[in-house]
Protein backbone atom coordinates (compact mmCIF):
# COMPACT_ATOMS: atom_id res chain seq x y z
CA UNK A 1 0.00 0.00 0.00
CA UNK A 2 1.31 3.71 -1.00
CA UNK A 3 2.01 5.93 1.94
CA UNK A 4 0.37 9.63 2.43
CA UNK A 5 1.45 12.23 4.56
CA UNK A 6 -1.82 14.28 6.74
CA UNK A 7 -0.86 17.40 8.84
CA UNK A 8 -2.89 18.32 12.13
CA UNK A 9 -2.45 21.19 14.29
CA UNK A 10 -1.22 20.79 17.79
CA UNK A 11 -0.71 23.56 20.57
CA UNK A 12 2.74 23.62 21.65
CA UNK A 13 1.86 22.99 25.52
CA UNK A 14 -0.39 20.19 24.69
CA UNK A 15 2.71 18.51 22.17
CA UNK A 16 4.95 18.73 25.23
CA UNK A 17 2.78 16.37 27.27
CA UNK A 18 1.39 14.27 24.69
CA UNK A 19 4.74 13.45 22.91
CA UNK A 20 6.29 12.71 26.50
CA UNK A 21 10.37 13.44 27.89
CA UNK A 22 12.68 13.07 24.82
CA UNK A 23 9.65 12.25 22.78
CA UNK A 24 9.06 8.95 24.41
CA UNK A 25 5.53 8.88 23.72
CA UNK A 26 6.24 9.94 20.06
CA UNK A 27 8.10 7.11 19.64
CA UNK A 28 5.53 4.81 20.92
CA UNK A 29 2.96 5.49 18.37
CA UNK A 30 5.29 5.49 15.62
CA UNK A 31 6.60 1.65 16.50
CA UNK A 32 2.79 0.25 16.86
CA UNK A 33 1.24 1.99 13.78
CA UNK A 34 4.49 2.19 12.15
CA UNK A 35 4.13 6.03 11.06
CA UNK A 36 6.66 8.76 11.00
CA UNK A 37 5.73 11.72 12.88
CA UNK A 38 7.32 14.96 12.97
CA UNK A 39 6.05 18.18 14.38
CA UNK A 40 7.22 21.79 12.84
CA UNK A 41 6.02 25.11 14.93
CA UNK A 42 2.42 23.53 16.00
CA UNK A 43 2.14 21.60 13.42
CA UNK A 44 2.33 17.60 13.51
CA UNK A 45 2.97 15.49 9.71
CA UNK A 46 2.05 11.93 10.28
CA UNK A 47 3.35 9.83 7.29
CA UNK A 48 2.20 5.82 6.74
CA UNK A 49 -0.31 4.03 5.12
CA UNK A 50 -3.29 5.59 5.02
CA UNK A 51 -5.56 3.93 7.74
CA UNK A 52 -2.34 3.92 10.35
CA UNK A 53 -2.45 7.71 9.73
CA UNK A 54 -6.36 8.19 10.70
CA UNK A 55 -6.00 6.14 13.82
CA UNK A 56 -2.94 8.28 15.05
CA UNK A 57 -4.61 11.17 14.10
CA UNK A 58 -7.39 10.01 16.17
CA UNK A 59 -4.79 8.59 19.19
CA UNK A 60 -3.42 12.21 19.08
CA UNK A 61 -6.64 14.12 19.09
CA UNK A 62 -8.54 12.09 21.85
CA UNK A 63 -4.81 12.96 23.77
CA UNK A 64 -5.01 16.22 23.41
CA UNK A 65 -8.61 16.35 24.69
CA UNK A 66 -7.16 15.20 27.69
CA UNK A 67 -4.80 17.32 28.12
CA UNK A 68 -6.97 20.29 27.37
CA UNK A 69 -8.87 19.29 30.31
CA UNK A 70 -5.83 19.39 32.81
CA UNK A 71 -5.19 15.84 32.73
CA UNK A 72 -1.31 15.19 33.52
CA UNK A 73 -0.40 12.23 30.06
CA UNK A 74 0.95 9.73 31.86
CA UNK A 75 2.11 6.29 29.65
CA UNK A 76 -0.78 4.46 30.82
CA UNK A 77 -2.85 6.72 28.90
CA UNK A 78 -0.69 6.68 25.91
CA UNK A 79 -0.68 2.90 26.07
CA UNK A 80 -4.90 2.98 26.48
CA UNK A 81 -5.14 4.75 23.52
CA UNK A 82 -2.97 3.13 21.44
CA UNK A 83 -4.80 0.01 22.43
CA UNK A 84 -8.12 1.64 21.51
CA UNK A 85 -6.49 3.09 18.45
CA UNK A 86 -6.05 -0.32 17.39
CA UNK A 87 -9.38 -1.43 18.07
CA UNK A 88 -10.69 2.37 16.53
CA UNK A 89 -12.21 2.91 19.42
CA UNK A 90 -10.31 6.01 20.47
CA UNK A 91 -13.12 7.74 20.86
CA UNK A 92 -13.61 6.24 24.07
CA UNK A 93 -10.80 7.74 26.06
CA UNK A 94 -12.41 11.32 26.43
CA UNK A 95 -15.64 10.01 27.30
CA UNK A 96 -14.31 7.85 29.79
CA UNK A 97 -12.07 10.96 31.13
CA UNK A 98 -15.81 12.78 32.14
CA UNK A 99 -16.33 10.50 34.53
CA UNK A 100 -14.94 12.22 37.90
CA UNK A 101 -15.83 10.10 40.90
CA UNK A 102 -13.96 12.33 43.78
CA UNK A 103 -11.18 13.97 43.97
CA UNK A 104 -8.16 12.55 46.33
CA UNK A 105 -6.90 15.15 49.35
CA UNK A 106 -4.46 16.40 47.49
CA UNK A 107 -6.90 17.54 44.40
CA UNK A 108 -6.05 15.18 42.41
CA UNK A 109 -9.62 13.73 40.54
CA UNK A 110 -10.38 9.88 40.83
CA UNK A 111 -11.56 8.97 37.48
CA UNK A 112 -12.41 5.15 35.64
CA UNK A 113 -8.94 5.24 32.67
CA UNK A 114 -10.34 2.50 30.91
CA UNK A 115 -13.33 0.96 29.73
CA UNK A 116 -13.39 -2.36 31.78
CA UNK A 117 -13.14 0.31 34.81
CA UNK A 118 -15.63 2.44 33.71
CA UNK A 119 -18.42 -0.29 33.45
CA UNK A 120 -17.32 -1.31 36.74
CA UNK A 121 -18.28 1.75 38.06
CA UNK A 122 -21.77 2.40 36.50
CA UNK A 123 -22.56 -1.24 37.68
CA UNK A 124 -21.88 -0.13 41.13
CA UNK A 125 -24.27 2.98 40.50
CA UNK A 126 -26.92 0.72 39.30
CA UNK A 127 -26.82 -2.46 41.54
CA UNK A 128 -26.97 -3.40 44.86
CA UNK A 129 -23.68 -5.55 45.31
CA UNK A 130 -21.25 -5.88 42.97
CA UNK A 131 -18.41 -8.76 42.14
CA UNK A 132 -15.39 -6.57 40.64
CA UNK A 133 -12.71 -9.35 39.64
CA UNK A 134 -9.71 -9.12 37.69
CA UNK A 135 -5.84 -8.98 38.49
CA UNK A 136 -3.59 -6.75 40.24
CA UNK A 137 -3.52 -3.01 39.20
CA UNK A 138 -6.74 -2.79 37.70
CA UNK A 139 -8.31 -0.38 40.34
CA UNK A 140 -11.16 -2.79 41.83
CA UNK A 141 -10.71 -1.82 45.37
CA UNK A 142 -9.00 1.62 44.94
CA UNK A 143 -12.33 2.90 42.47
CA UNK A 144 -14.74 0.92 45.12
CA UNK A 145 -13.00 2.58 47.86
CA UNK A 146 -13.90 5.96 46.24
CA UNK A 147 -17.32 5.05 45.65
CA UNK A 148 -17.64 4.40 49.26
CA UNK A 149 -15.92 7.74 50.28
CA UNK A 150 -18.43 10.03 47.72
CA UNK A 151 -21.62 8.31 48.93
CA UNK A 152 -20.39 8.70 52.40
CA UNK A 153 -19.84 11.89 52.05
CA UNK A 154 -23.13 12.43 50.13
CA UNK A 155 -25.21 10.96 53.16
CA UNK A 156 -25.91 8.14 50.88
CA UNK A 157 -24.89 6.08 53.35
CA UNK A 158 -23.85 6.58 57.42
CA UNK A 159 -21.03 4.19 57.48
CA UNK A 160 -18.18 2.26 55.74
CA UNK A 161 -17.38 -0.76 56.36
CA UNK A 162 -14.14 -2.40 54.84
CA UNK A 163 -12.99 -6.21 55.51
CA UNK A 164 -11.07 -9.33 54.13
CA UNK A 165 -10.04 -12.36 54.96
CA UNK A 166 -7.08 -12.81 57.49
CA UNK A 167 -4.48 -15.11 57.64
CA UNK A 168 -6.27 -18.73 57.95
CA UNK A 169 -4.66 -19.97 60.80
CA UNK A 170 -5.00 -17.72 63.48
CA UNK A 171 -2.22 -18.85 65.44
CA UNK A 172 0.33 -17.08 62.80
CA UNK A 173 -1.53 -13.93 64.18
CA UNK A 174 0.27 -15.10 67.29
CA UNK A 175 4.04 -14.55 66.22
CA UNK A 176 2.77 -10.77 65.87
CA UNK A 177 3.41 -8.43 68.68
CA UNK A 178 0.67 -6.39 70.24
CA UNK A 179 -2.91 -6.98 70.58
CA UNK A 180 -5.45 -8.67 68.10
CA UNK A 181 -6.09 -5.40 66.06
CA UNK A 182 -1.99 -4.77 65.71
CA UNK A 183 -1.73 -8.10 65.02
CA UNK A 184 -4.68 -8.00 61.78
CA UNK A 185 -3.31 -4.14 60.47
CA UNK A 186 -0.74 -5.46 58.40
CA UNK A 187 -3.21 -7.81 56.07
CA UNK A 188 -5.54 -4.28 55.88
CA UNK A 189 -2.81 -1.78 55.51
CA UNK A 190 -4.01 -1.69 51.52
CA UNK A 191 -7.28 -0.44 52.88
CA UNK A 192 -6.35 1.84 55.06
CA UNK A 193 -3.77 3.50 52.41
CA UNK A 194 -6.40 3.93 50.02
CA UNK A 195 -8.61 5.58 53.20
CA UNK A 196 -5.45 7.89 53.83
CA UNK A 197 -5.49 8.76 50.33
CA UNK A 198 -8.40 10.05 49.15
CA UNK A 199 -9.87 11.18 52.93
CA UNK A 200 -6.64 12.02 54.48
CA UNK A 201 -5.43 10.41 57.37
CA UNK A 202 -7.05 13.23 59.92
CA UNK A 203 -10.73 12.61 58.63
CA UNK A 204 -10.02 9.10 58.29
CA UNK A 205 -9.29 9.08 62.05
CA UNK A 206 -12.06 10.95 63.31
CA UNK A 207 -14.47 8.65 61.68
CA UNK A 208 -12.78 5.74 62.96
CA UNK A 209 -13.30 7.14 66.32
CA UNK A 210 -16.50 7.79 65.92
CA UNK A 211 -17.46 3.78 64.83
CA UNK A 212 -18.72 5.99 61.37
CA UNK A 213 -15.46 3.87 59.20
CA UNK A 214 -14.38 0.35 60.27
CA UNK A 215 -11.96 -1.73 59.14
CA UNK A 216 -11.85 -5.33 60.11
CA UNK A 217 -11.17 -8.50 59.51
CA UNK A 218 -13.53 -10.67 57.84
CA UNK A 219 -14.79 -13.06 60.79
CA UNK A 220 -15.84 -10.29 62.83
CA UNK A 221 -18.52 -9.57 60.62
CA UNK A 222 -20.31 -13.06 61.67
CA UNK A 223 -23.69 -12.60 63.37
CA UNK A 224 -24.15 -8.45 61.94
CA UNK A 225 -26.79 -6.92 60.09
CA UNK A 226 -25.68 -4.26 58.31
CA UNK A 227 -28.02 -1.49 57.41
CA UNK A 228 -27.32 1.55 55.76
CA UNK A 229 -23.77 0.92 55.02
CA UNK A 230 -21.44 0.87 52.51
CA UNK A 231 -19.15 -2.59 52.37
CA UNK A 232 -15.85 -3.37 50.59
CA UNK A 233 -14.61 -6.75 51.09
CA UNK A 234 -11.38 -7.37 49.63
CA UNK A 235 -9.24 -10.25 48.60
CA UNK A 236 -12.56 -12.44 48.36
CA UNK A 237 -10.95 -15.30 46.11
CA UNK A 238 -9.26 -15.99 50.16
CA UNK A 239 -12.83 -16.38 51.64
CA UNK A 240 -14.04 -20.23 51.76
CA UNK A 241 -17.72 -20.77 50.34
CA UNK A 242 -18.94 -20.55 54.02
CA UNK A 243 -17.25 -17.24 54.73
CA UNK A 244 -18.98 -15.66 51.59
CA UNK A 245 -21.86 -16.74 52.41
CA UNK A 246 -21.75 -14.80 55.79
CA UNK A 247 -21.03 -12.31 54.78
CA UNK A 248 -23.44 -11.88 51.92
CA UNK A 249 -26.36 -12.83 54.27
CA UNK A 250 -24.86 -9.90 56.45
CA UNK A 251 -26.36 -7.21 53.96
CA UNK A 252 -29.47 -5.20 55.37
CA UNK A 253 -31.72 -2.28 54.20
CA UNK A 254 -30.07 0.39 52.42
CA UNK A 255 -26.87 -0.66 51.94
CA UNK A 256 -24.29 -1.36 48.82
CA UNK A 257 -21.93 -4.18 49.05
CA UNK A 258 -18.57 -4.36 46.66
CA UNK A 259 -17.13 -7.75 46.61
CA UNK A 260 -13.59 -7.61 44.88
CA UNK A 261 -11.25 -10.37 44.38
CA UNK A 262 -8.65 -12.17 41.63
CA UNK A 263 -9.12 -15.82 41.24
CA UNK A 264 -5.61 -16.41 40.25
CA UNK A 265 -4.26 -15.40 43.51
CA UNK A 266 -5.68 -17.70 45.82
CA UNK A 267 -4.05 -18.43 49.52
CA UNK A 268 -5.97 -21.01 50.40
CA UNK A 269 -5.09 -24.61 51.41
CA UNK A 270 -4.56 -26.78 48.29
CA UNK A 271 -8.43 -28.55 47.98
CA UNK A 272 -9.97 -25.76 49.33
CA UNK A 273 -12.98 -24.35 47.00
CA UNK A 274 -13.01 -20.74 46.73
CA UNK A 275 -16.31 -18.71 48.32
CA UNK A 276 -15.58 -16.39 45.26
CA UNK A 277 -15.36 -18.52 42.55
CA UNK A 278 -18.68 -20.62 44.25
CA UNK A 279 -20.32 -17.48 44.19
CA UNK A 280 -19.80 -16.71 40.39
CA UNK A 281 -21.51 -19.69 39.67
CA UNK A 282 -24.01 -19.31 42.12
CA UNK A 283 -25.34 -15.74 42.21
CA UNK A 284 -24.36 -14.94 38.41
CA UNK A 285 -28.22 -14.50 37.39
CA UNK A 286 -29.86 -13.07 40.38
CA UNK A 287 -31.25 -9.16 39.74
CA UNK A 288 -29.30 -6.09 41.32
CA UNK A 289 -26.10 -8.45 41.66
CA UNK A 290 -23.47 -7.35 38.77
CA UNK A 291 -20.22 -9.58 37.66
CA UNK A 292 -17.50 -7.22 35.94
CA UNK A 293 -14.47 -8.82 35.10
CA UNK A 294 -11.45 -6.41 34.43
CA UNK A 295 -8.65 -7.91 31.98
CA UNK A 296 -5.04 -7.22 31.89
CA UNK A 297 -6.26 -4.32 29.32
CA UNK A 298 -7.61 -2.18 32.71
CA UNK A 299 -3.93 -2.09 34.46
CA UNK A 300 -3.66 0.84 35.06
CA UNK A 301 0.32 0.20 37.40
CA UNK A 302 3.68 0.38 35.76
CA UNK A 303 3.06 -0.43 32.14
CA UNK A 304 5.63 -3.19 33.21
CA UNK A 305 2.84 -4.82 35.35
CA UNK A 306 0.23 -4.81 32.40
CA UNK A 307 2.84 -7.13 30.40
CA UNK A 308 3.24 -9.55 33.88
CA UNK A 309 -0.34 -10.24 34.27
CA UNK A 310 -0.32 -10.72 30.11
CA UNK A 311 2.89 -13.37 30.28
CA UNK A 312 0.96 -15.06 33.26
CA UNK A 313 -2.59 -15.18 31.55
CA UNK A 314 -0.99 -17.17 28.51
CA UNK A 315 1.20 -19.20 30.71
CA UNK A 316 -2.22 -20.31 32.71
CA UNK A 317 -3.77 -20.61 29.39
CA UNK A 318 -0.98 -22.94 28.11
CA UNK A 319 -0.49 -25.09 30.75
CA UNK A 320 -4.52 -25.66 30.72
CA UNK A 321 -4.29 -26.59 27.44
CA UNK A 322 -1.26 -29.37 28.44
CA UNK A 323 -3.04 -30.53 30.87
CA UNK A 324 -6.41 -31.52 29.17
CA UNK A 325 -4.16 -33.05 26.15
CA UNK A 326 -2.25 -34.99 28.52
CA UNK A 327 -5.56 -36.33 30.47
CA UNK A 328 -7.42 -36.77 27.01
CA UNK A 329 -4.59 -38.95 26.53
CA UNK A 330 -4.67 -41.31 29.93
Amino acid sequence: MSEITRRMDMPAEHMRKIFGMQDAYLKKLEKDFHVVIVDRNGSVSITGEAENVDRVQGVLRQLTILSERGNEIEEQNVDYAITLGMEAKEEAISEIDEDCICHTINGKPIKPKTLGQKAYVEAIRKNMIVFGLGPAGTGKTYLAMAMAVTAFKNDEVSRIILTRPAIEAGEKLGFLPGDLQSKVDPYLRPLYDALYQIMGAESFAKNMEKGLIEVAPLAYMRGRTLDNAYIILDEAQNTTPAQMKMFLTRIGFGSKVIVTGDSSQKDLPVGTRSGLDVASRVLSRIDDIAFCHLTSKDVVRHPLVQKIVKAYDEYEAKEKNRSRVKNGRK
